[in-house]
């Protein structure tokens, strides 16, 4: 007898499949959330801000809360489990960081980090995140500020007073004579300020004049009688020659990029932060030891190490010093490495000079969202209105300073246009300082990026940018205030 059939087996519906699919994916994107993978954690110290970042092939979930005493922030991270690399942050603190006095990691519970950071003096901590951008995958980020701000007047006094009874020679005094009268300003220029208008620097030094201290140390040797007072020896060009003032003639140089932003990078790997940073110290020294008129000049950087600034903070930066100059120091790049040859730019409120000058505009633009600025600062509002502040009397200034500093570079270096270019360049826009974009050569080029490696090319730049601003204020003397540092 022939045993029946056996049934078929069920095929499984359509519903049945669908819920199924679901369920897969679902549990999928829990196991991706808890499986995110820590990349890398970097620590960027410096007296403005410390700032941790902790950088991952998924969006990090973070919960902070600030505990005031002792001052610590703690971080708890979800989807995560305690790896090698969270264990990092710990030995990445050094101890001269101004802000962080070390960092403690541990599992505090199933699937969940916490960090909990411990802090030199009170802060004001900001924790957010930042989106895959350029060579940086998902970032969650601290940032570190001190609660009391480093105001960069009081920083620019304190690095005068260090000069002056470090061992080095003093400039010499400045006599509180009548000013001379400015030279012409362009239709539409603002008027020079006066001696009883507001000045923020000047107020600050005289409550520093104010405090009580050490009486100075007599001088082993006379001092010469101020009406005759003259400069030390300097090299030849050193000088300028313009109308007598009475202030100091404050230099703000902006080194670009910094911190997470290592801005272009050369084929040889040399970074363009790097490079930009040691010929600001070289021209800052330059100007530390210049006189224009009799008064001494000093340089302001808007960042004097390895972080992040964003944009519309290093223009706050050179307002609040009252700088005379704002100079940014750059070393360009391009798609290709046959370009080559240095550029100066200034701002351009009606289009870009060029297409090439509107792509570098554009890219530099751009810093903030690789360094990793936190959109959801209220500073940020404040900072896009004084970008927009820009006159027609400071872009005529800056094509002057452009110029001047253009001839200088070119006489110990390629230019790859002879002429200053103009674009909507961002950290240009002081509504009241000339200010000028330098891109010293291609760093993209490997000729030209064994040069910016040299330190003797970095120390020929430096020389020509400083011949060119004393070379712009013989021609343009600074307004006068009463200033004396």
């Amino acid at each position: 007898m022939k045993a029946p059939a056996r049934p078929a087996p069920r095929q499984p519906s359509r519903r049945t499949l669908l819920q199924t699919g679901s369920l897969v994916l679902l549990l999928g994107t829990q196991q991706i959330a808890r499986g995110a993978t820590i990349l890398a954690v970097r620590v960027w110290p410096a007296p403005e801000y410390t700032r941790v970042t902790i950088e991952s092939d998924g969006k990090l979930v973070a919960k902070q809360f600030f505990v005031t005493t002792p001052p610590r922030l703690a971080v708890d991270i979800e989807g995560i489990d305690l790896s090698p690399e969270l264990r990092e942050l710990v030995a990445k603190v050094k101890p001269d960081d101004p802000n962080i006095a070390g960092i403690r990691v541990g599992q505090n519970a199933p699937n969940v980090v916490r960090l909990v950071v411990d802090l030199k003096q009170p802060a004001m901590p900001q924790v957010f995140t930042l989106p895959p951008v350029a060579a940086y995958q998902h970032r969650l980020v601290f940032d570190l500020y001190p609660a009391e701000p480093v105001d960069p007047l009081e920083a620019l006094i304190a690095e005068r007073l260090r000069d002056t009874t470090g061992g080095r020679a003093a400039p010499p005094p400045v006599v509180a004579a009548a000013p001379a009268q400015p030279a012409a300003r362009p239709p539409g220029a603002a008027p020079a300020p006066l001696a009883t208008e507001s000045d923020p620097l000047g107020e600050l030094i005289a409550q520093r004049a104010n405090r009580p201290g050490p009486a100075p140390a007599a001088p082993a040797d006379p001092a010469p009688p101020p009406a005759v007072a003259v400069a030390p020896p300097a090299k030849a060009g050193n000088r300028a020659t313009s109308t007598q003032t009475d202030r100091i003639i404050i230099v703000a140089l902006d080194p670009g990029h910094g911190g997470e932003d290592p801005g272009a990078i050369g084929p040889g790997g040399t970074r363009e932060k790097d490079v930009v940073l040691r010929v600001a110290h070289l021209l800052r020294d330059r100007i530390n030891a210049t006189t224009v008129g009799g008064n001494p000049m000093r340089a302001f950087l808007t960042r004097d190490g390895d972080f992040f600034v964003p944009l519309g903070t290093r223009v706050e930066k050179a307002r609040r010093v009252q700088a005379d100059l704002f100079v940014s120091i750059h070393a360009d790049a391009f798609t290709t490495p046959a370009a080559r040859g240095a550029s100066v730019f200034a701002l351009s409120q009606s289009g870009a000079s060029s297409t090439a000058a509107r792509w570098l505009a554009n890219k530099e633009n751009q810093a903030d969202l690789v360094g990793g600025l936190n959109v959801q600062s209220q500073d940020r509002h404040v900072q896009r209105m004084l970008l927009d502040m820009s006159t027609t009397a400071q872009i005529n200034d800056s094509l002057k300073l452009g110029s001047v500093l253009l001839g200088e570079i070119g006489n110990m270096a390629k230019l790859h246009k002879p002429r200053v270019e103009q674009a909507g360049f961002a950290v240009l826009k002081a509504p009241d300082i000339p200010s000028v974009l330098v891109e010293t050569a291609f760093i993209s080029n490997p000729e030209e990026e064994a040069k910016l490696r040299s330190s003797a090319y970095q120390v020929q730049l430096a020389d020509a940018l400083m011949r060119g601003i004393t070379r712009y204020f013989a021609k343009n003397p600074p307004l006068a205030r009463s200033r004396s540092v």
